[in-house]
């Protein structure tokens, strides 16, 4: 199975589980296993809820979600427009999330649910968070299950 989509949310609380269900939703269709689509609706949830928090940019200010799947692979990448990731966090530096910390567990929660993270700055502006999972599938799939 191959299908892609892109969606320009706009930067809101709102559209957070908004795009959860978008995603979660056309994998559950496509027959993907309701534990891996949960898993990637959570990642999804935790980085679009960073743009929401962390992006600057004007009141109708909007983001990008990229998604697809290719194969059993799930591809998401979310592009915002605001100053872009600090560079160590960039060259990997772990950021301390103490035990009653209120901010900073979304990216450990990302890196959690999924297999493959990568941060990168938008060469123009922004943020750039692809993260990627392999897919598990229901026996009742619309692709054909090896």
């Amino acid at each position: 199975m191959d299908m892609r989509w892109t969606v320009h949310l706009p930067r809101d609380t709102a559209s957070v589980p908004m795009a959860r269900r978008l995603l979660v939703g056309a994998m559950e269709t496509a027959g993907v296993d309701r534990e891996v689509a949960m898993e990637i609706g959570l990642a999804l949830s935790e980085a679009c809820a960073n743009v929401v928090e962390h992006a600057r940019g004007g009141p109708y200010s909007e983001y990008q979600i990229r998604a697809g799947i290719t194969g059993d692979c799930c591809r998401v990448e979310i592009i915002d427009g605001g100053p872009g990731f600090p560079m160590d966090r960039l060259r990997g530096s772990a950021v301390n999330v103490g035990p009653g910390a209120e901010n900073g567990r979304g990216l450990m929660l990302i890196r959690a649910m999924t297999d493959h993270v990568q941060l990168s700055n938008h060469p123009r502006r922004g943020a750039v968070l692809r993260f990627e999972k392999t897919l598990r599938w229901r026996k009742d799939a619309l692709v054909p299950v090896s």
